[in-house]
């Protein structure tokens, strides 16, 4: 067994928050749902919307036969809309390729729309408890502070899940865990800015603090500025429309004191394009 896995077993059992998916019998479609909204989101704010998601849609037939547009107004303001629309899509797949049940294998997650090597191992590990590495942004600070004594980790690669196969314990209830746990401790304690390494279970063994806390660039993709940027119209837009649902309105009318007007066109633009607004003879709507 890895030196890392008993230290981080022990500390998640005492530390662990308690979160929604991480309690018995929360379903794999639930773990599934959390996992789309959770991506580049805060658990703060995840936490009520996917109570509200899941009351209306308990599993992924229903949210399947509601219409696309439903989905996109339901994920208000959890940001990166499209994340609603490729939820749909896989829920449209498990129910018509898996008979509505979340599927076990990671090939069958991965063919499933918006998931990628994160999620599929992820609903596979925590929601029947099969052994992969599980790798995320937090887990990735974590191995690279610990194994290699850089403070900040490199791009995302695939060599990232052959070093976390590397950490994980034979055991099944055990590798998922420590899955668990090196995400947990990122989140909290080794965090990217501000990381407590008095509270840390693996500090006699951390590299990095072995040698003196190196400082490495940080190589994290910077997020743009909201305020008055394509991202912030494109919201405005989904705003409106998200309000007047069921209802179209008027394209022309639509975000029409916008300071930008280029700007705002090119915010309805992109929504379309994405699949994310439709305009039927010049008035606009969420997807049905």
């Amino acid at each position: 067994m890895s030196a890392l896995a008993p230290p981080l077993i022990a500390w998640y059992r005492e530390n662990a928050r308690d979160l929604p998916w991480r309690r018995d019998g929360f379903g794999a479609w639930g773990i599934l749902v959390s996992e789309f909204m959770l991506q580049q989101t805060p658990v703060a704010r995840v936490i009520p919307h996917l109570e509200a998601w899941l009351s209306r849609w308990p599993d992924a037939a229903a949210l399947a036969a509601a219409a696309p547009g439903d989905a996109v107004a339901q994920w208000a303001n959890l940001g990166y809309p499209r994340r609603a629309l490729w939820l749909h899509r896989a829920a449209v797949q498990v129910r018509d390729r898996h008979d509505g049940v979340v599927p076990r294998d990671v090939d069958a997650l991965l063919a499933l729309s918006g998931i990628g090597d994160y999620t599929a191992r992820a609903v596979a590990v925590f929601a029947y408890g099969d052994r992969h590495p599980v790798v995320d942004t937090n887990t990735r600070r974590v191995l690279a502070r610990v194994l290699e004594g850089r403070a900040q980790p490199g791009p995302p690669a695939k060599e990232d899940l052959v070093r976390m196969e590397g950490v994980l314990p034979e055991d099944r209830a055990d590798a998922a865990i420590v899955n668990a746990a090196a995400m947990e401790l990122g989140a909290t304690v080794c965090t990217a800015r501000s990381p407590r390494c008095d509270a840390c279970p693996l500090a006699e063994i951390c590299r990095w603090r072995a040698e003196g806390f190196p400082a490495s660039p940080d190589l994290r993709r910077r997020q743009a500025r909201y305020e008055g940027s394509d991202r912030h119209a494109r919201g405005a837009v989904l705003g409106i429309l998200r309000g007047a649902a069921p209802d179209d309105v008027d394209l022309a009318a639509l975000l029409a004191e916008w300071p930008d007007a280029r700007q705002r066109d090119r915010a309805i633009d992109s929504l379309v394009a994405d699949g994310l607004v439709e305009v039927v003879a010049d008035r606009a709507r969420l997807p049905r």
